[in-house]
């Protein structure tokens, strides 16, 4: 069977690309949640307020996409992933963090095994951000995030393709036409 062919969503918290996720799933995609938000729930279920200062956070978001991703390889052609290493690179950069071993082994095993496409969804912000227990930024700073992203991705080689806000028949439709294009 042939490699899956994996896409990955990225872009401002709060952008929207947890519906997108969503809805890709319910159209018969092959798709992997975020795994930062899954961690900061799961810490803060166990009293932790706000897990993204502990130390081991970034890492730790490495080690459970590595699991997501390894676990995802279903017999289908496309998956569509809600961030990848590369955005939890972005995110140490944004918290000011160094760059631990399962982080850099995590992006030196990507790039050495052409994990993802390098056609990457950039989902652009809505306009506003509602916050979260784990989305605790505010918009200017999520702007800030985003092109963070940008750059690492940019950085890394990849192409990043613009989801405009809209309705989400709008964005699927763009993301759909860009994966259909690449077979």
């Amino acid at each position: 069977m042939p490699e899956p062919r994996r896409y990955v969503l990225t872009g401002a918290p709060g952008a929207g690309k947890t519906t997108m996720i969503q809805a890709l799933h319910r159209r018969g995609h092959v798709t992997v949640r975020e795994a930062a938000t899954d961690l900061i729930a799961e810490r803060q279920a166990q009293g932790y307020a706000e897990p993204w200062h502990d130390s081991d956070f970034v890492d730790a978001v490495a080690v459970l996409q590595h699991h997501r991703q390894v676990g995802a390889d279903a017999p289908r052609p496309v998956q569509f992933y809600d961030r990848s290493p590369l955005c939890t690179l972005a995110l140490a950069r944004h918290l000011s963090r160094p760059v631990g071993p399962a982080l850099t082994a995590e992006v030196d095993r990507i790039t050495r095994e052409h994990t993802y496409q390098r056609l990457v969804f950039l989902i652009s912000p809505l306009g506003f951000i509602r916050r979260t227990a784990a989305r605790q930024i505010s918009y200017a700073d999520a702007l800030t995030f985003a092109r963070l992203h940008q750059e690492v991705y940019e950085e890394h080689g990849y192409h990043l393709v613009d989801v405009p806000a809209g309705p989400v028949r709008n964005r699927l439709a763009v993301i759909e036409k860009h994966v259909s294009c690449a077979t």
